[in-house]
C-alpha cells in the first residue's frame, strides 16, 4: 500500500517465463475470470487474468499502514516543543503489531506483482532493463513533488516565526517512511535475477536468505555488534519478496501450517529473547524488530503470509463484490500517493489541533481517546484528500518509449535512487545539504532511466500503464 506499481494481470499459476494458454473465449488456467454485471458487461475494475488476491493484499496493507500511523501518535505541545509517544506501547497493545505490522504482506504482494508483470513483459519481448526502467520511473517520479514541497517548506515556516522544534520534527517525519521505497527499489531492480534464481532453485532461495538472517542476528546479539543487524535489510525483506515470486508460479499448499509455523517460531523467539514482543519500534526500547529487521519479524511475516493464503477464497469473494471492485480500481493507481503523503496530512492536522488549539491526545484506549478517534481520523482524511487530488497524477505517468540504455546504466540509476531515498530516510527534509543531495540523486536516477526519445504511437507501453 502499499504503494506498489500496477501490473498484476498474468495468470497466477503460470510460470512467469512462459505464456499460459487457454481455449478461445476462456480465461487462462488459474486466472481470475472477468467479473460481469447483470447486463453482461465487465464489472468496474475487473480484467481478465487479474489476480484479485494481490489487489486485496495491497489495499489491506495500505489501509492498515495508514490507520496505524494515524492512530499511534500520542501528542502534546508546551513551551514551544511537541512531545510524541506511541499508543501501542501501553500494556499488551504490542500484540496488535503482529497483525497491524503489514510490511511483510506488502513485500509479498510486491514480489507477486513484480513477477507477474515481468512475465507479461517478457512474453511481449520487452527486455529486462526496459522493464526495470519502467518500474523505476513509476516508483521514483511520485517522490519528486514530495521533495519539491518539503525541501523549501521548513525554511518558509521558520521564516514565518513558527517554533523550531515542531517544524523540524515534521520535516524529519515526512521523509522517514521512504526507507520502504529505498529497499523496494533495490528488489525491483533485482527482480529479473531473482526470477531466474526462483526458476532454478525454488524455495532454496528464500531459505538461504532466512539462513542469512539467522547468522546476522547471531552476530548482532551474541557477538554484540549492533550495527551488523542492518545487514538483515538484505535478507529479511528480499526473503519475503521472494515468497511473492513463488506465489506467482503456484499457490503454496497447507497455508494454515505455514501460518502456525511462522507465528509459533515468532512466539518462541520472543519468549527466548532478546527479541521484543512488538513488531514495530517502541519509544525507549533497547531492541527493535523493525529497524533493523530481525528473524522474529521474518517469522511473523511467514505467519501473516500463511494466514492470508488460507483466507484467499474469502478475499477473492470479497473482491468480486461490485462496490469492492470499484474501490480496488480507484485505489490501485493512487496507493503510492497515499503512502507518500499520509504523514504530511498528519503534520497538518497536528499543527492545527495540537499546536494551534493546544488539544493533547487523551489517554490511549480510554473513553476520551475512543470517542475522539473517529473525529481525528476524519480530520486526517480531509487533510489528505486535496494532497491526493493534487499529486496522484505523478503516480500515473504518460506512456514512454521503451528504455534502450542497457543493464549497467539502469542498475546505476536504481542505485542512485535508493541512495537518495535513504538520505531522505535518515535526515528527512530538515534544512541542510543531505536532503538536497538526496533530491539530486533522485533526479539523476530519473535522467539515467529516461528513454532515448519521445514515445512513438506504436511503442510498446510500459508495464502497468495504459495507452
Amino acid at each position: 500500500m502499499i504503494p506498489l506499481p500496477a501490473g498484476r494481470t498474468a495468470p497466477r499459476t503460470a510460470p512467469v517465463t512462459a505464456p499460459a494458454t487457454a481455449p478461445a473465449g476462456r480465461p487462462a488456467p488459474g486466472s481470475v475470470p472477468p467479473q460481469r454485471t447483470a447486463s453482461g458487461r465487465p464489472a468496474p475494475g475487473a480484467e481478465p487474468g487479474r489476480d484479485l488476491f494481490v489487489d486485496v493484499l495491497r489495499l489491506l496493507g495500505m489501509a492498515l499502514v495508514v490507520l496505524q500511523h494515524w492512530s499511534m501518535p500520542v501528542l502534546s505541545f508546551g513551551d514551544g516543543r511537541i512531545a510524541t509517544g506511541n499508543a501501542l506501547a501501553a500494556g499488551n497493545m504490542w500484540l496488535v503489531t503482529w497483525v497491524s505490522q503489514v510490511m511483510p504482506l506488502i513485500f509479498f504482494a510486491g514480489g507477486a506483482a513484480g513477477a507477474i508483470s515481468f512475465g507479461r513483459a517478457a512474453r511481449r519481448g520487452l527486455p529486462a532493463p526496459a522493464w526495470v526502467a519502467a518500474r523505476l520511473r513509476r516508483l521514483v517520479l511520485p517522490v519528486v513533488p514530495l521533495a519539491a514541497v518539503w525541501l523549501p517548506l521548513p525554511h518558509l515556516l521558520l521564516a514565518m516565526g513558527l517554533p523550531e522544534q515542531p517544524v523540524l520534527t515534521a520535516a524529519r517525519l515526512a521523509g522517514q517512511l521512504l526507507w520502504f521505497l529505498a529497499v523496494y527499489v533495490a528488489v525491483v531492480a533485482l527482480t529479473p535475477l531473482l526470477v531466474r534464481l526462483d526458476a532454478a532453485y525454488g524455495l532454496r532461495v528464500p531459505a538461504a536468505m532466512a539462513a542469512g538472517a539467522v547468522v546476522v542476528d547471531l552476530v548482532r546479539f551474541a557477538g554484540g555488534l549492533e550495527a551488523a543487524g542492518y545487514l538483515n535489510i538484505a535478507f529479511v525483506w528480499p526473503a519475503i519478496h521472494q515468497l511473492g515470486l513463488r506465489y506467482a508460479t503456484g499457490r503454496p499448499r497447507r497455508p494454515w501450517l505455514i501460518a502456525l509455523a511462522g507465528y509459533g517460531a515468532a512466539a518462541a523467539l520472543v519468549a527466548a529473547g532478546p527479541y521484543p514482543g512488538s513488531m514495530i519500534g517502541m519509544p525507549g526500547a533497547a531492541v527493535s524488530n523493525m529497524a533493523p529487521p530481525t528473524l522474529a519479524l521474518l517469522a511473523v511475516g511467514a505467519g501473516q503470509i500463511g494466514l492470508a493464503l488460507a483466507l484467499r477464497p474469502c478475499a477473492m469473494a470479497f473482491a468480486r463484490l461490485p462496490a469492492v471492485s470499484r474501490v480496488l480500481a480507484w485505489t490501485g493507481p493512487r496507493m503510492m500517493t497515499v503512502y507518500l503523503w499520509h504523514m504530511s496530512a498528519l503534520c497538518v492536522v497536528t499543527a492545527m489541533v495540537v499546536v494551534g488549539l493546544g488539544i493533547s491526545t487523551p489517554e490511549p484506549g480510554g473513553p476520551a481517546w475512543l470517542a475522539g478517534w473517529p473525529h481525528w481520523l476524519l480530520l486526517l482524511v480531509l487533510a489528505l484528500w486535496p494532497l491526493l487530488r493534487a499529486f496522484s497524477r505523478f503516480e500515473m505517468p504518460r506512456p514512454a518509449a521503451p528504455y534502450t540504455g542497457g543493464t549497467v546504466r539502469i542498475a546505476v540509476a536504481a542505485g542512485l535512487a535508493a541512495a537518495g531515498l535513504l538520505l531522505f530516510t535518515a535526515f528527512g527534509f530538515v534544512p541542510g545539504p543531505a536532503p538536497l543531495a538526496g533530491a539530486g540523486l533522485l533526479l539523476s536516477a530519473l535522467l539515467l532511466g529516461r528513454t532515448a526519445g519521445p514515445a512513438r504511437r506504436n511503442a510498446v507501453p510500459a508495464p502497468g500503464t495504459r495507452r
